[in-house]
């Protein structure tokens, strides 16, 4: 029997930047759909619970909390501007939103690439 053919292969897949690569294209491709591919977001964040204890104290911590506080409050402010819709303010915040949820998504795709984390704040 040769030694070491039940021994991980500790390369096989993605490392951490590659994972907040997958992330941020995951919610991006979700929100461009118009949430036809919802299952996108939702994996993002899943995916952003599961890796956050393996990128603590790293560079990516901060994409992974601001992944998920993006999705916590989008949801939120989706939410409240569908009840809202009843009074038909709710399509105006729907708007403002989405276009909220898009520029986090993009600043904080654009700080990963630069090798960043996103700033606090919007």
């Amino acid at each position: 029997m040769i030694q070491g053919d039940d021994t991980p292969d500790l390369d096989k897949g993605l490392n951490q930047r590659q994972l907040v690569h997958l992330m941020y294209g995951l919610f991006a491709v979700g929100i461009l759909t118009a949430g036809i591919f919802g299952a996108a977001i939702l994996a993002a964040v899943v995916l952003a619970y599961l890796k956050r204890g393996d990128m603590v104290g790293t560079v990516y911590a901060g994409h992974i909390d601001w992944i998920i506080r993006t999705f916590w409050w989008g949801l939120l402010w989706l939410v409240l501007s569908g009840i809202a819709s009843m009074i038909f303010i709710g399509f105006i915040t729907g708007l403002v939103a989405m276009i909220w949820i898009i520029y986090r998504i993009a600043k904080g795709w654009l700080a990963h690439c630069s090798g960043e984390t996103p700033l606090p704040g919007l």
